[in-house]
């Protein structure tokens, strides 16, 4: 498990070892900082260790060495396959109520009607609108795709300091995904985002790119966002 864990202003990664359940080494002495506005965006091959890295700095990867600091208050995870409780669709919009470590989500804030309704027009699920209290299975439900787009709802409600989309936008088309990035960093100019994707129409919405390249090998490189 890692060294280090705390809280600060910003995200701050130092000498982050990301190893295999065997001891392969994933990543290796990764250093990086991201200031709130920074969204940075980690691409590699398969196998590389993105998605083990998104888990190492929650502290949901044991293999893993060094130190982490992220911002104080709410952060939210975003997986491919989205997480919906079984409830009510707003109960699913609002999840969740702690975060990843199990401290209250003292960050998360008060939500109304209004929150709820301009939450799913960004996404163009303003059809859901009159079903927010209907108590379903919604992974049954809602298509992969649409479910994905009530994940990025859930950031536009919810407002996390630091969100991370671990290819939370697979399922969408690359014009939806466009459109989608560009609310999110209109909307929350000021959170920290790290996306793990492949798509080269990613590229603009972050100022940073890590490429993971196999066997502890990366690159941190600064871009125009």
């Amino acid at each position: 498990m890692l060294d280090a864990f705390s809280s600060g202003k910003h995200l701050i990664v130092r000498g982050l070892d990301v190893r295999t359940p065997v001891g392969e080494a994933l990543i290796s002495e990764l250093d990086m900082s991201l200031v709130p506005g920074d969204a940075l965006l980690v691409k590699g091959p398969s196998g590389s260790g993105k998605t083990t890295l998104l888990r190492s700095i929650a502290q949901l990867w044991p293999y893993t060495d060094g130190s982490v600091t992220t911002p104080v208050g709410s952060v939210l995870f975003l997986s491919q396959r989205p997480y919906l409780p079984l409830g009510s669709l707003r109960a699913g919009l609002a999840y969740p109520d702690q975060l990843p470590s199990g401290q209250p989500n003292t960050g998360r804030a008060n939500f109304d009607d209004d929150r709820f309704r301009d939450a799913l027009a960004h996404v163009h699920l303003a059809h859901l609108v009159g079903r927010l209290d209907e108590a379903a299975d919604w992974t049954r439900i809602l298509s992969p795709g649409e479910q994905q787009r009530l994940a990025f709802a859930r950031v536009l409600l919810i407002r996390p300091r630091t969100a991370f989309l671990d290819e939370a936008t697979s399922g969408i088309d690359e014009g939806l995904e466009y459109t989608l990035y560009d609310i999110l960093r209109h909307e929350l100019p000021d959170s920290i985002i790290v996306s793990v994707g492949h798509r080269s129409t990613l590229d603009v919405f972050h100022n940073r790119q890590l490429e993971l390249r196999g066997a502890g090998h990366w690159t941190l490189t600064d871009r125009e966002g």
